[in-house]
């Protein structure tokens, strides 16, 4: 039996350097690229376990990077994530896609989401520079999770972002984690089981959580603080 064509699609991008233009080094010595290893695992099982009524599997696939850094004005990440959805629309032709990134993998995915794939991006721990722009997200849900105890990357600059972002037409949320760290490791499953509901609502193949789902809804005047969402909040998964 031939098989089926993808119904949708999750990309992932995994996290980088600011500078670093040799590639990421192969296998289990690729840090980033190993930590969000249990979001693919989680986000391919709960798929394939959600998908029903005769449609197609959701493809799951990371995006490779040809630097390990993003390389000032040569944004390398965002034009490696272009790529892989350009490839993926040759393979598939024109499926919805949720882009999955950490770090310098959100800066890169949010920076992509223009793309005409793209339905949605669902960043951790996201690089969010002030300058970078956010007209490109009009018309996408896009939901950012944040430690507040983050030193690597600013909460502060994420949250800013987002108001940006609604203010030129995307559906924004800000979810800030309590009690937890850029690499996700404190807190680890919880972040697996909520970015995967995250990403599965986005789909269609679950209900968005109540609490962003109202947020999502937020007009475009809403103040920051409507548009932050405890993660404790949250119904338990």
């Amino acid at each position: 039996m031939a098989p089926q064509t993808p119904s949708a699609a999750v990309l992932v991008l995994h996290g980088g350097r600011a500078h670093g233009t040799e590639p990421p080094p192969p296998g289990l010595l690729n840090l980033p690229g190993l930590r969000m290893w249990p979001f693919i695992r989680s986000l391919v099982r709960a798929t394939g376990e959600l998908r029903g009524g005769g449609t197609g599997p959701v493809l799951v696939r990371g995006v490779r990077y040809g630097h390990r850094g993003w390389n000032g004005e040569r944004d390398d990440a965002f034009h490696d994530a272009v790529q892989a959805l350009d490839e993926l629309q040759d393979e598939a032709g024109d499926l919805p896609v949720i882009l999955l990134g950490h770090s310098m993998g959100a800066r890169a995915a949010l920076r992509a989401a223009g793309h005409p794939l793209v339905r949605g991006v669902v960043g951790l721990a996201p690089w969010c520079p002030p300058g970078d722009p956010v007209t490109q997200l009009s018309g996408r849900d896009v939901i950012l999770l944040h430690s507040t105890r983050d030193r690597v990357t600013s909460p502060q600059a994420t949250q800013s972002l987002v108001t940006r972002a609604r203010r030129a037409g995307a559906r924004t949320c800000l979810i800030t984690v309590r009690d937890s760290d850029h690499a996700m490791i404190r807190r680890a499953p919880a972040w697996h089981r909520t970015t995967t509901a995250l990403v599965t609502g986005l789909l269609g193949l679950t209900p968005v959580p109540p609490p962003v789902a109202d947020v999502l809804r937020l007009p475009v005047s809403a103040e920051a603080p409507a548009g932050t969402i405890d993660f404790d909040r949250l119904p338990a998964r």
